[in-house]
């Protein structure tokens, strides 16, 4: 801005004098030439002869330049001829009854042309009625004095803008600085807070727009440091109560399921009614069993405590012992493909329980056959289970692994707690691995990557 300011005064200042330069020659000959064709004009005889042209220009000798007089085809004076004249300032002075004025370039410089008629008032017309008579008059000068001026002028205008240039580089400087340095300030504390660091402030300077960005930044990430603190504070009030309630659970439950065991032997010695009550009974308790154990695990990992205790496997015979220890064979639909040899540290339980998860959803919800398929690349062991049932929507494949999401809201019936797959995936990453799933209209395929060669995770 301050540059742009600079060099506009500068052009103005440049327009300004040139302006005033070029008329202080231009005005003082056009009142001298009117002045001096004024006073000669009593002695003007029309139509004029040679020699009067020649009187008329001798009188006007001491205008400062070359002068003419012209009367059509015949002129008077020394100087030049009328083809000195430019042919456009001719014709406006011949048409009208102004001065005018030309300035033109030629090899010698800047040149003014200034052009007069004479005009004079007829025989008995009345005042103020004047008549062009035919005979103009023209004087030029040279303007390459002025033309020197203007170039210096033009010159200082130059030097001008260029001594402005440093100082608005060093005002655009100071004040990109100025506004940049707090713009700067606030989008690290913005990505700051973004990365979770709700605890991130900033001083606010001053009393501009910034300074009020800046207060109602801190304003707003100490609201949501609040709120947040708030959810997370619920959150683990609610995973503690699941836990608590969990543990305090198994002690009823396992008397329960003693008691169900023994009226699983006895219901066929008991009334048809009470004997479907009493396997319902127990049918419904180990289900409630699955699901305090389902919700005593996803409190483990909750709180940190989920521990992995590695060994050494051959991962295909511990997917083949996960699988026969259920009892399915080939003639529930398993199709295996596992290759002996493929060694892996990692935690049997665990492996038996993601196993056991995703076997277990595809004989349920799927359709046979189920293909268990076990591959590796050297570094990681790959682990996939296909079904080739309806698949799932492409509504709820995001959300297979999010917990409660029950099968039965993407197949056509459901007997889980929708615990399962959560905890596949939680083991599976308490290995350094994952789970994926894929869905399509002849199946859903899950695929589990496990590292060869698991860390222990550090405990949180």
């Amino acid at each position: 801005m301050t540059l742009v300011g600079a060099a506009a005064a500068a052009g103005a200042s440049y327009v300004s004098a040139r302006t005033t330069i070029l008329s202080g020659v231009q005005d003082p000959m056009m009142n001298q030439l009117r002045a001096q064709v004024s006073a000669y004009l009593p002695q003007l005889t029309l139509p004029p002869d040679q020699s009067q042209l020649d009187r008329f220009a001798a009188n006007l000798r001491n205008l400062k330049g070359n002068t003419i007089v012209v009367y059509h085809d015949h002129s008077g004076g020394m100087s030049y001829s009328p083809g000195n004249v430019p042919a456009e300032l001719r014709r406006a002075v011949a048409a009208g009854s102004e001065t005018r004025f030309m300035r033109t370039v030629d090899k010698y410089g800047p040149e003014l042309f200034i052009g007069m008629p004479v005009l004079q008032a007829p025989p008995g017309a009345g005042v103020g009625a004047l008549d062009h008579t035919g005979v103009e008059v023209y004087t030029s000068t040279s303007l390459r004095p002025q033309e020197e001026a203007i170039r210096q002028l033009a010159d200082r205008a130059w030097q001008t803008t260029a001594l402005a240039l440093p100082i608005a580089v060093a005002l655009a400087l100071l004040a990109a600085r100025q506004v940049l340095r707090p713009v700067r300030a606030l989008n690290t504390a913005a990505r700051n807070l973004g990365h979770g660091r709700l605890d991130v402030r900033l001083r606010a300077k001053g009393s501009d727009e910034l300074a009020e960005l800046v207060t109602t930044f801190n304003s707003t990430a100490a609201e949501l440091e609040r709120t947040v603190g708030s959810l997370r504070a619920m959150e683990a009030d609610a995973r503690r109560f699941v836990a608590d309630v969990s543990h305090e659970l198994r002690t009823p439950l396992a008397a329960m399921n003693a008691v169900t065991d023994v009226l699983d032997e006895d219901a066929d010695q008991l009334p048809a009614d009470t004997g479907v009550a009493a396997r319902l009974v127990s049918a419904e308790t180990r289900r409630l069993t699955r699901l305090v154990q389902d919700l005593v695990e996803i409190s483990r990992f909750d709180a940190g405590r989920a521990e992995l205790r590695l060994d050494d496997w051959d991962v295909g015979t511990a997917v083949a012992g996960s699988i026969s220890a259920r009892g399915w064979s080939a003639e529930d639909g398993i199709v295996t493909d596992l290759p002996d040899g493929v060694l892996a540290t990692l935690d049997p339980r665990r492996l038996d329980i993601i196993v056991a998860n995703l076997v277990g959803n595809a004989l349920r919800h799927g359709e046979p056959p189920v293909e268990v398929r076990l591959a590796t690349d050297g570094a990681t062991v790959t682990l996939a289970v296909t079904d080739h049932g309806p698949g799932i929507p492409a509504e709820v494949l995001p959300h297979v692994f999010d917990r409660f999401t029950k099968a039965d809201s993407a197949r056509a019936r459901s007997e889980g707690s929708g615990l399962g797959l959560a905890i596949a995936r939680e083991n599976a990453r308490l290995h350094g691995g994952d789970i994926e799933v894929a869905s399509a209209p002849t199946g859903t395929r899950f695929v589990l990557r496990l590292p060869r060669h698991a860390v222990v995770p550090e405990t949180r």
